[in-house]
């Protein structure tokens, strides 16, 4: 690929050359030994540069040498085979193009047939990758006899391995060879193994579409739609939970009325089915299919569906319907919402499962748009300030969440004088998440409240948050007291907020000495330069002679920081005499930062 002069052996990773290139081959000879090293990393590694090996032996011995090299010497650690499936199908360019692309279905051929999971899914994909760059007479001469294979082979990985490749170039074949593949994609939803089946469920719908999208309705009605009956009555409840995602699927390819003719049985079917890992994939896929059906089906059929699942004796099965129930409530008139959906809700707070009731707090003020202001008062909002409340810190945290909906669903009155007192005490939550999630709701209540409510209701939680116990909520409160400063205008801050909050420099805890330092930093680049010369910076510096040395030289990283804002005569009067007091400090942290910002004076 190189010289005209190199006499090369195939791939050992011995290359007689030229003194001129030897130096450029050896690295590309080192990863070809590696191939076949007994260490697993070093084969890893040189499996993974695999294009740029392909590029030093150029296209004619990547596909002579290279890609046969690979099949033959096949590895027997996963983690390789892993990765080679995934490598194959970036190979394409590198062995010719389209037109040599087959070279590379031998090799994701072998790995299409292994035991391990993984390895044969990435091979799928690898191989589906390679067939759309295959020209059609290629997809007949090599593609189409390797599915073939694949499918009649005794072992059934093989034949999972055929389910995941029929859809890709069906497109692109005459109709003899569609017929066969659609025959022999229905005898593997009939294959004795429950795994194939299922490999055949997961796959019908790619299959559907694509034989919608060749135009032949027909043949998607007379044969597909046959198959995905079938399936969805299957005895092995792994097989039939795949039906409802196939629901989706055919449901998007046929019209209402073919919906409700063939969809809607199935889904009456699977929705009460007797495993719950079914039902659990109805209520993820429920709202996904609704629209396939019609309105009417929806309110008189759909709904009470979808109240069972919210009722539905197992917690997963009433989470994931949970998880829905915005996004539901959306498809239905709200008197539909009040009467059927809001019952469940008032149950569901109260579920004994703390993960329904997270599922639930994660959702429930999506309701409030729907149902209107009156019903939000009278009905949602004690379901909301009871999850607020919950033993569970998650259902706390996610009703949080929640919480600038809520704003706007329930005005500033309700705010005030309901879901305020509950705010207040979850600022002091014992889990520090908890109380994390309350401080980055702060700004967008406090612009909902107003300035005069939040300076007596809430600006002294913001200040004792600063002296939290957790560092992340200190540094947490450092940006909420940045983000209030822009929201309510430094002339403000600069009175109300900071002298609260710069007073800090004199607490007894040199971790909230060190708090009121990061706030300096955070807000010196806000505030403007009468604030900044008159507030921050006297407090930096006043900090110079702390007893803490992690103190003194986080002042000299904060003095840094500074000099980029302050006018020459403030840094030569004031700042730089500070840093050279610093920069003989007995603790040599100390003299370290401020023998780093020394320079930076000028």
């Amino acid at each position: 690929a190189h010289s005209s002069r190199a006499r090369q052996r195939p791939l050992t990773g011995e290359v007689v050359v030229g003194m001129a290139d030897q130096e450029l081959l050896y690295p590309i000879a080192v990863l070809i030994d590696e191939l076949k090293h007994e260490d697993i990393q070093l084969r890893l590694n040189s499996i993974r540069r695999l294009s740029t090996i392909a590029v030093a032996l150029g296209v004619e011995r990547s596909r002579n040498e290279l890609i046969p090299f690979l099949n033959e010497s096949i590895d027997e650690e996963d983690e390789v085979l892993l990765a080679l499936s995934e490598e194959l199908g970036n190979l394409v360019e590198y062995v010719g193009g389209p037109e040599h692309a087959s070279v590379l279905l031998t090799p994701l051929e072998t790995l299409a047939t292994v035991e391990e999971t993984t390895v044969r899914d990435k091979a799928m994909e690898s191989l589906n990758k390679v067939a759309r760059a295959l020209s059609v007479p290629h997809v007949l001469e090599y593609f189409v006899p390797l599915v073939r294979r694949l499918a009649s082979n005794d072992w059934f990985t093989s034949r999972i391995s055929a389910c995941g490749l029929f859809a890709v170039a069906y497109a692109r074949l005459p109709p003899d060879a569609k017929g066969e593949i659609r025959t022999s994609f229905t005898q593997l939803c009939h294959d004795d193994t429950p795994m194939v089946r299922r490999a055949a469920a997961a796959n019908l719908g790619k299959l559907a579409t694509a034989v919608h999208q060749a135009g032949e309705i027909a043949l998607l009605k007379s044969e597909l739609l046959p198959l995905f009956t079938a399936l969805s009555s299957d005895e092995q409840d792994s097989v039939r939970l795949l039906a409802v995602q196939n629901c989706v699927s055919i449901a998007k390819v046929l019209s209402i009325a073919e919906n409700q003719a063939v969809v809607l049985p199935v889904v009456r079917a699977v929705s009460q089915d007797r495993s719950w890992r079914v039902r659990y994939v109805v209520a993820e896929h429920l709202c996904e299919l609704v629209p396939s059906l019609g309105e009417d089906l929806t309110r008189h059929e759909m709904a009470p569906t979808f109240v069972r699942l919210l009722q539905d004796p197992e917690a997963e099965v009433r989470s994931a319907a949970a998880m829905k129930l915005t996004v539901f409530a959306h498809m239905l008139v709200p008197e539909m919402v009040l009467t059927q959906i809001m019952p469940c809700v008032t149950e569901m707070c109260g579920d004994q499962s703390q993960h329904v009731r997270a599922s639930l707090a994660s959702v429930v003020m999506g309701l409030a748009p729907i149902i209107g202001r009156a019903a939000t008062n009278q009905r949602l909002l004690p379901l909301f300030l009871s999850l607020l409340n919950d033993e569970f810190p998650e259902v706390r945290l996610n009703i949080i969440g929640t919480l600038p909906s809520a704003n706007t669903s329930l005005g500033a009155d309700m705010l005030a004088t309901s879901l305020l007192p509950a705010v207040t005490e979850l600022a002091e939550d014992r889990q520090w998440r908890v109380r994390l999630a309350v401080i980055d709701y702060m700004p967008p209540l406090a612009a909902q409240l107003g300035v005069a409510f939040f300076e007596e209701k809430l600006c002294g939680m913001c200040v004792r948050w600063l002296q939290d116990c957790v560092y992340t909520i200190r540094q947490a409160a450092v940006v909420n007291v940045r983000r209030l400063t822009e929201l309510f205008g430094v002339e403000w801050a600069a009175v109300k907020l900071f002298p609260k909050v710069l007073q800090l420099r004199e607490a007894s805890n040199y971790l909230f000495r060190l708090t009121v330092l990061s706030t300096v930093s955070s807000l010196s680049t806000v505030v403007g330069r009468d604030v900044l010369y008159s507030s921050l910076l006297p407090v930096a510096l006043g900090m110079v002679t702390d007893v803490v040395p992690n103190v003194r030289f986080n002042v000299a990283k904060t003095l840094k920081l500074l000099l980029p804002l302050l006018e020459p005569g403030i840094v030569a009067a004031q700042i730089k005499p500070k840093l050279l007091e610093l920069s003989e400090d007995r603790d040599k942290d100390v003299q370290f930062f401020a023998k780093t910002a020394l320079p930076s004076c000028g």
